[in-house]
């Protein structure tokens, strides 16, 4: 291991980086001026539109997942993922401080994780996520394929199907952010600019789900979670540039999406 990497894995390094990260995004939340759109719901009726849907499996797609807690409310109790690695130390203490309760799971060796909703976390992070669906809490989810930008996974499905509860298409933008130059174009909202709140109508993936049914069911969430994207952007006066990114190879074209497994 690098001493650049020993540094940054330190307990000390983690815990400042990680609370540098939670205010910094507060920062950008008090100063952008944030407009918020659930389905087709009035402004001024969001917050009953939500509790009626709640909890619920908020999907959203790798590249946005930095904005997400944006979209929490005070009152609101969320819950999401996050690999046993070191690497996701810094992510946990900063959402934890933003007040998302992370899961920490293993990954399942041996497993394809295009394949298998539990290579995403392990069995455990499926069981404890359904636990917290049970228990009330939504689950903020990452919908797509590793490694296949905006690809809809089975995975985000499986948990619906499994739960009962929906998946609500989401996505958090602003106007003003730095793009990264990472596989799933991660993005970095910036202050003092506008942002967009934009939640898709409830999706529900039935019990007995399976085969041509599941996959239409996959590619419905996928055009959804699209959908919302490029609202929120049109919202704030902006391209969804990531969108031009998506994986466009014939490997990556015919590569699995997963099972209902």
């Amino acid at each position: 291991m690098s001493l650049g990497k020993r540094f940054l894995r330190h307990p000390v390094v983690q815990r400042a980086l990680g609370r540098l990260a939670a205010s910094y995004l507060r920062l950008v939340q008090r100063t952008n001026r944030f407009a918020i759109q659930a389905g087709g719901t009035p402004t001024g009726r969001v917050d009953a539109w939500m509790d009626a849907r709640t909890p619920l499996i908020a999907g959203m797609w790798h590249g946005q997942h930095i904005m997400m807690p944006f979209m929490r409310r005070p009152s609101d109790r969320v819950a999401t993922i996050i690999s046993r690695n070191a690497d996701g130390n810094i992510n946990t203490i900063a959402l934890e401080r933003l007040g998302v309760r992370v899961i920490r799971a293993s990954g399942a060796r041996g497993r394809s994780r295009a394949t298998d909703v539990r290579a995403k976390g392990g069995a455990e992070g499926l069981r404890a996520m359904l636990r917290a669906l049970r228990d009330g809490e939504s689950v903020a989810f990452s919908a797509d394929v590793p490694k296949l930008s905006r690809r809809c996974d089975a995975g985000i499905l499986t948990l619906a199907r499994l739960s009962g509860r929906p998946i609500v298409p989401a996505a958090v933008v602003t106007s003003r952010h730095l793009r990264f130059r990472s596989w799933d174009r991660a993005c970095l909202g910036l202050p003092f600019g506008r942002g967009a709140i934009v939640l898709g109508d409830p999706i529900y993936v039935p019990r007995d789900s399976a085969g041509e049914a599941f996959e239409s069911l996959r590619r419905f969430v996928e055009s959804e979670m699209d959908r919302v994207h490029a609202r929120a952007y049109a919202m704030v006066g902006r391209a969804d540039r990531a969108a031009l990114y998506r994986a466009a190879s014939p490997a990556a074209a015919s590569a699995p999406v997963g099972d209902a497994a």
